[in-house]
């Protein structure tokens, strides 16, 4: 019995996989099995998807570098803002424990 051929491109497929994986955080093995194809062939899909996403960017690689590292300080002074908003009574309890005073 002859195979009914896929509708769906070859492009189309990757792309459908990529997302399904990278946006919507499905593993990739429940993909794969969804799809009918191997894993490898979805890892190898989200690589690809990966490729073209970062090259389609707007972004210089120096401005990508950049970008990370505002981020990273901005993460580290929200996590600053975040303990000098917190009770001095709390910060004194985590400073003797942390210190191992009773």
């Amino acid at each position: 019995m002859a195979q009914k051929k896929s509708r769906v491109s070859p492009l189309e497929f990757r792309e459908t996989a990529a997302c399904e994986v990278v946006e919507k955080s499905r593993p990739v093995a429940d993909v794969a099995r969804d799809c009918g194809v191997t894993d490898q062939a979805v890892r190898n899909c989200v690589k690809k998807y990966g490729e073209t996403r970062v090259a389609g960017s707007d972004l210089t690689p120096s401005e990508r570098d950049r970008l990370r590292e505002l981020e990273k300080e901005n993460r580290k002074l929200r996590e600053q803002l975040e303990f000098v908003g917190k009770p001095a009574w709390i910060q004194r309890v985590k400073a003797t424990h942390s210190a191992g005073v009773r």
